[in-house]
């Protein structure tokens, strides 16, 4: 009988013990980040790159192409007669980290890059930013080494890019971002530029409907020698997304489509109607399997 009732009184005490058990192994359990998806639609802003990266498997074809200038009149017809296209391709190796190459016909360009997304805004009171980090290798493969006029090797031809891309999603319409930027070429004329160039640029998003959005971009350079033929750069673009396509239609004072080339190399004045009319296309393709 002793036993009976020391058992009617300890039953439901172990599961009171149990509940509270549950519940404090639940209050442990670390939440889901709630990640920003979205800051911008694809992997470039304009001319320069975005903050976002493919997701793993993904890879992306990118097409660029940028007429000649407006203010070139009739005879060119408004820039429609002459062509300057980048085709590349960029994969996602992980969510974070992504690479890709591609051919640039301005200067006979070939370029490799990597991407790597340091840190990813989150909602509420937690990661307030996204930060990617990104690398470019560039050849310039003209001019022929005939047609140089002087020795020229292929380390001379050589140029390197690294910048740090920081974004802010500020509400579901508005997205800004930064990107300091520095370029070193391994041969420079000295006499109108340095080896070593840094440059900071400032873009944003606002989004206007559910598939279009409106973006633009500014490269500032700094310490610029007198006498330097260059302009800053200056973009802007009208994105359409249409399913895993986005087609950009794109005004800019540059012709050059690799970092180099439009941060320290753009030869058009935008404000005296150096303006080249083009458009970016991008297609993404999922290569993950299919689960059955």
């Amino acid at each position: 009988m002793r036993i009976q009732v020391i058992l009617f009184i300890l039953l439901p005490l172990s599961g009171f013990c149990q509940d509270d058990l549950l519940k404090e192994l639940e209050s442990n359990e670390k939440p889901e980040k709630d990640y920003t998806i979205g800051t911008f639609k694809g992997s470039r802003l304009v001319n320069g790159q975005s903050v976002e990266t493919r997701h793993k498997r993904e890879l992306e074809f990118i097409f660029a192409h940028r007429f000649g200038r407006i203010n070139d009149g009739i005879y060119e017809l408004f820039g429609l007669d002459q062509a300057y296209v980048r085709i590349g391709l960029e994969y996602g190796i992980t969510d974070r980290f992504s690479g890709g190459f591609g051919r640039n016909s301005v200067d006979k360009t070939m370029d490799t890059y990597l991407r790597y997304k340091i840190l990813h805004q989150t909602a509420g009171k937690g990661m307030p930013i996204s930060v990617t980090a990104f690398g470019n290798a560039a050849v310039k493969t003209s001019p022929k080494k005939e047609d140089a006029g002087y020795d020229i090797t292929l380390q001379d031809r050589m140029s390197y890019t690294a910048q740090v891309l920081i974004a802010r999603k500020i509400n579901p319409s508005i997205s800004i971002q930064l990107m300091p930027s520095y370029v070193h070429k391994n041969k420079a004329d000295q006499s109108i530029e340095k080896n070593d160039q840094f440059a900071l640029g400032i873009g944003g998003r606002v989004k206007v409907s559910k598939s279009v959005s409106l973006t633009s971009e500014y490269y500032h350079r700094f310490k610029v020698p007198e006498g330097n033929p260059y302009h800053n750069s200056l973009g802007f673009g009208v994105s359409i997304e249409t399913g895993g396509h986005v087609f950009q239609l794109v005004l800019t004072n540059t012709r050059g489509l690799t970092e180099r080339a439009f941060i320290t190399e753009t030869a058009g004045d935008f404000f005296a109607g150096d303006i080249h009319l083009g458009f970016n296309v991008t297609r993404t393709f999922q290569l993950k399997p299919k689960q059955y």
